[in-house]
């Protein structure tokens, strides 16, 4: 399972995919960046994560919209009116037209159960420091979403196991 040519940055060691078209964002392309690639043993998973991912439709986006809903609701509390980036979304489904996807997925392995992961930033209109993270397993289905923390799971960003299998929180 090929993901085309690898680049080494020989400066950093950071691997990068050549462009790779992604179906549910509409065949745009773009370049994976491999987290500690070189000296993993299973570059394979990295592979198949990755090959997952861009074969993914936009059901995976609908799946979770009522949860981006509810990290907009959230932030919408802080905000007024007045400022410049409030904005009203009425129903949960339309949350995507504020979302401005990435242009750098990363792809790294999780130490506590060795799966592969694929953390994509993005802008939204809602939330222009954190903006939204959206992580995939094994490039197969977002697991955790919110604002930008790094984190590859809510068990990791809070602290709790029990989070494990939560997407939002």
């Amino acid at each position: 399972m090929s993901v085309g040519t690898i680049n080494v940055d020989d400066s950093s060691d950071e691997c990068f995919t050549a462009p790779i078209r992604v179906a549910f964002l509409d065949n745009e392309e773009y370049e994976f960046l491999l987290e500690d690639y070189i000296d993993d043993s299973s570059k394979e998973d990295f592979h198949k994560a990755i090959n997952n991912f861009i074969n993914l439709d936009k059901s995976v986006l609908n799946d979770v919209s009522e949860f981006v809903y509810q990290y907009y609701l959230k932030t919408l509390k802080y905000l007024s009116p007045e400022d410049d980036w409030y904005i009203e979304i009425e129903k949960p489904k339309n949350v995507w037209q504020f979302v401005q996807f990435g242009c750098e997925p990363v792809v790294s392995r999780r130490d506590e159960d060795n799966r592969i992961y694929i953390s994509f930033a993005c802008n939204c209109d809602w939330e222009r420091e954190h903006g939204l993270q959206l992580v995939f397993k094994d490039g197969s289905y977002i697991n955790k979403l919110g604002g930008y923390d790094g984190h590859l799971t809510n068990s990791d960003a809070f602290g709790d196991e029990s989070l494990e299998d939560v997407i939002y929180k």
